[in-house]
């Protein structure tokens, strides 16, 4: 049995649990982790006696490389995937589908309604995503090749970067790299962000030049074998005013905390508090007003979070961001982010770019 069957097993457990006899998969993402797909414009059927992917013909031959011994309808123009649907779904005799609430539109809920009246649609919500909150072997090591992707652009970008750059220029020759490695892209568009310029957690790079601050934040990732990574460092091109120092203190001491509390079974709230506690106590409470991280993996964002109202327990196989930060508008801000797995027996930091503040000082011409 390969792991996208042993997937779709588990979410049939799932589906009955909600109440379904099947369930018809619309979020794209959801199609190629249960089975390896990597295109789109295709759904896919898992009932209790098997899966059907509903697709077109631009795929048909893709879909015979890439899924081997799954069910195949390929439907030709003029043929609807409305009409797929239906005769699938009436051939397979199902009288109670599941949908996936987050992702299917309220016309197509309607108009499956519409075309099959014997049919009762469950609206669910996140049942694969749940499964994918915990990563296997084959998903941590690709996203360990992300991971490794990433850091070797960064360095080539550290070793290189010029005062005279803009944080949008700075921000291509990183994606350049991160392809020039091997990487599909990157994982969401990289932040390249100077001095008070980094107060904005989520700036977006402009024509300020690299060297009209002290310092630039970076936030970047790889995407490379449809999985992902997600690293923030700041850089210190000019001199270290007691101002960052001390701020990057607080946030290297309280990102440490958080990593020190991961294993399984402590709760995603109390990890947050690990580093947030350091932080207000520090007196910067009111600068660190985002969540502490995130699951990722074929998604940047996915359904793990380390934030205070979030008090279900860490599993093994989870890999989350710890990426506190503290930000003040007019003078910049700090976040450092490392990518964890969370372990049998603990954790794993799986990103080692150099975070303490002397490493972070280079020279720039």
């Amino acid at each position: 049995m390969t792991r996208y069957q042993q997937r779709r097993d588990r979410l049939r457990k799932l589906v009955k649990k909600a109440g379904g006899d099947s369930i018809l998969i619309t979020n794209f993402v959801n199609v190629s982790y249960l089975t390896g797909f990597t295109g789109d414009d295709s759904y896919l059927l898992v009932s209790k006696d098997g899966a059907v992917m509903l697709s077109d013909s631009r795929y048909s031959e893709q879909l015979e490389g890439e899924c081997p011994g799954l069910d195949l309808v390929i439907r030709r123009s003029p043929v609807t995937m409305l009409s797929s649907i239906e005769k699938t779904v009436k051939r397979a005799k199902l009288t109670r589908m599941a949908i996936e609430g987050d992702s299917m539109t309220v016309s197509l809920q309607q108009a499956i309604q519409g075309e099959i009246s014997r049919l009762d649609l469950v609206t669910s919500s996140g049942l694969v995503e749940q499964l994918r909150e915990v990563k296997d072997k084959v998903e941590v090591e690709a996203i360990r090749a992300a991971v490794h992707i990433a850091q070797r652009a960064f360095a080539v970008i550290k070793a290189s970067l010029r005062l005279t750059e803009t944080e949008i220029q700075v921000a291509h020759r990183l994606e350049h790299q991160i392809r020039l490695f091997g990487g599909q892209g990157c994982a969401f568009d990289p932040i390249v962000a100077v001095g008070s310029h980094a107060a904005l957690p989520h700036a977006v790079p402009t024509g300020r030049e690299i060297g009209s601050a002290d310092f630039v934040l970076f936030d970047w990732g790889a995407l490379a074998g449809h999985y992902m990574s997600d690293l923030t460092r700041v850089l210190v091109t000019g001199r270290i005013s007691p101002k960052l120092e001390r701020i990057y203190g607080v946030v290297l001491k309280a990102q440490r905390q958080a990593i020190k509390a991961i294993k399984p079974g402590a709760t995603m709230h109390d990890v947050d508090a690990a580093a947030r506690n350091v932080i207000a106590k520090a007196g910067y409470g009111k600068q660190f007003g985002h969540g502490l991280g995130h699951g990722f993996g074929l998604e940047i964002h996915e359904g793990v979070r380390l934030a205070a109202n979030q008090h279900r327990p860490l599993k093994a196989g989870m890999i989350v961001t710890v990426e506190p930060g503290i930000y003040i508008t007019g003078w910049g801000g700090v976040r450092i982010e490392d990518d964890v797995l969370v372990t049998r027996n603990g954790h794993e930091v799986l990103t080692n770019v150099p975070k303490e503040l002397d490493d972070c000082v280079i020279t720039v011409s």
